[in-house]
């Protein structure tokens, strides 16, 4: 079974928001609204400080909270692809999932049901990369199997040191920040 994550270079991510662009584009998502996003977090004490710069979205969580506190099926994990998704026409729009995601990386649509990024899935099933990772300038952003050993993303977390994001709540996200 594949098991798709995404792996983000910090190192190398200089917050352009190309991605944030071709992911609206890609997904026709409403003005005012994303899937994705850049986050700047500074830390330390002057005059050692650090900034860190990632691109953020849905985490695609193996142990997902939203799936779990959707009250109509509408949030569920792609069993073949482990990505988490919504079917819009079961969605009620009742926030529950919203309330659930620690990485409050879900929306409501002007029509009234959820959205999130879904790793541009209808990109992936063509053999294509997600539209944020296919445009990253400095390619920061890598998409790929973790189960395939020869992938990409395989190798740089193989290779590097990475963290996930809020490790503490449990949710075994598949999107990894190298640091």
């Amino acid at each position: 079974m594949k098991k798709y994550a995404m792996v983000i270079d910090t190192k190398s991510c200089v917050g352009c928001g190309d991605c944030v662009i071709a992911c609206k584009t890609e997904n026709l998502v409403p003005e005012g609204l994303h899937r994705d996003w850049i986050v700047e977090d500074v830390s330390g004490k002057f005059p050692n400080l650090n900034m860190e710069i990632r691109s953020e979205r849905c985490n695609h969580c193996s142990n997902p909270p939203c799936v779990t506190y959707c009250p109509t099926g509408a949030s569920y994990i792609n069993r073949g692809t482990n990505i988490v998704l919504v079917n819009k026409s079961k969605c009620t729009g009742c926030k529950a999932c919203i309330a659930a995601c620690p990485y409050d990386a879900r929306f409501i649509m002007p029509e009234g049901y959820v959205s999130k990024c879904t790793f541009c899935e209808h990109r992936v099933k063509k053999g294509l990369s997600p539209a944020c990772a296919s445009v990253c300038p400095t390619h920061s952003i890598d998409f790929g199997d973790v189960n395939e050993s020869v992938s990409n993303v395989s190798k740089l977390l193989r290779k590097r040191k990475y963290k996930i994001l809020i490790p503490e709540a449990g949710t075994r996200p598949n999107v990894y920040y190298l640091i």
